[in-house]
């Protein structure tokens, strides 16, 4: 962040704290962060304290499904106050003029995040059966937020059916690539073949996965990025974490390379989660699957156009055929079983 853009920031952050002699001590990006920016910002307070924030703002180019910083912060605010382990937020500016982007405030958080860091540690949060318990406990914390919510109103009205709503949206994004994906196609027919019925909605945060909680030894410090979260069947969030692609390596550990997928569900009862039905999750895992090929085609397509050239970008289109392999794999040991 360049001088000008600093100093502004250090005069909002005054005006707002309404501490005069604030100062900003240390601004850097933190890595990570391909659909948003994090830096971490460590202030000096007119009384002598410090205080560690994470200042969250957008990339160049954002994806058109993703929540505004405005909108996230909502987001984060509903679900602290709901007892789900968010980083706690402070403070929100919808006015590009500060840095050049709408932005928020957190108080920043310590722990282990990182998936392949996670999945290869047995001793966060307790263990992996414990760090399971622990997840399924976060997650049903979030389910338990259910609309109608004035405060979340910008997230609209819930779907009537989440799985029509999702398969929507998906033939949505096949159509809009560059390319034709057929294993992709074949494996949204057969999900519109075994599409379930519709359950009541609640608040889905859309991204629950390894690499988006963050632990250390005694158990979660954080569940991160909400900017897709919305309304919808609550299996979905299940099966995003239970999918073979976000176990990070660590297969045999179903709960997202964490640890045991009983252990999850055990912790999600013990939270006061619905118990999951077998059969919805494993559709919604295929669903997994098929949602971040097209992601990751999205994501390949901001540095295709030049919006923002980037390697990782490049790079992320590369795991689509890995995803359509584990989408053929899913369909058949579902139909076998």
């Amino acid at each position: 962040m360049d001088e000008a853009r600093r100093a502004r920031l250090e005069a909002w952050l005054r005006a707002e704290t309404g501490d005069a002699a604030l100062a900003i001590a240390d601004l850097r990006r933190l890595s990570g962060g391909a659909i948003q920016q994090n830096w971490a910002l460590d202030v000096r307070c007119g009384d002598g304290r410090t205080a560690a924030w994470v200042l969250r703002t957008d990339n160049a180019a954002t994806l058109a499904v993703s929540h505004g910083r405005a909108e996230e912060f909502a987001l984060l605010r509903a679900a602290h106050a709901a007892g789900v382990t968010v980083p706690e937020p402070l403070l929100l500016c919808p006015d590009r003029a500060v840095i050049g982007a709408p932005f928020f405030v957190m108080r920043r958080v310590e722990g282990v995040a990182a998936g392949h860091r996670v999945v290869r540690c047995g001793t966060l949060a307790g263990g992996r059966r414990a760090a399971a318990e622990a997840v399924g406990r976060e997650l049903a914390r979030i389910h338990a937020i259910r609309p109608p919510r004035a405060d979340l109103a910008f997230l609209g009205a819930p779907p009537a059916d989440p799985a029509a709503a999702f398969l929507a949206d998906q033939q949505r994004a096949l159509d809009r690539q560059r390319d034709p994906h057929p294993i992709l196609e074949w494996g949204l027919r057969h999900l519109a073949r075994r599409a379930p019925a519709p359950v009541a909605p609640v608040l889905c945060h859309n991204d629950f996965r390894t690499g988006n909680i963050m632990f250390d030894a005694r158990g979660v410090t954080a569940v991160l990025d909400w900017e897709f979260a919305g309304w919808g069947d609550p299996h979905a969030d299940l099966g995003w974490l239970c999918a073979k692609c976000w176990r990070f390596g660590n297969d045999a550990e179903e709960a997202g390379g964490i640890g045991p997928r009983d252990a999850l569900y055990a912790g999600y009862a013990d939270a006061g989660g619905a118990p999951p039905d077998p059969g919805r999750v494993a559709w919604w895992e295929i669903a997994a699957h098929l949602r971040w090929a097209t992601i990751a085609l999205d994501q390949a397509e901001r540095h295709l156009s030049g919006a923002e050239p980037s390697l990782e970008l490049a790079l992320t289109g590369h795991i689509v055929p890995q995803l359509e392999w584990d989408i053929l794999a899913a369909v058949e040991a579902r139909d076998a079983a």
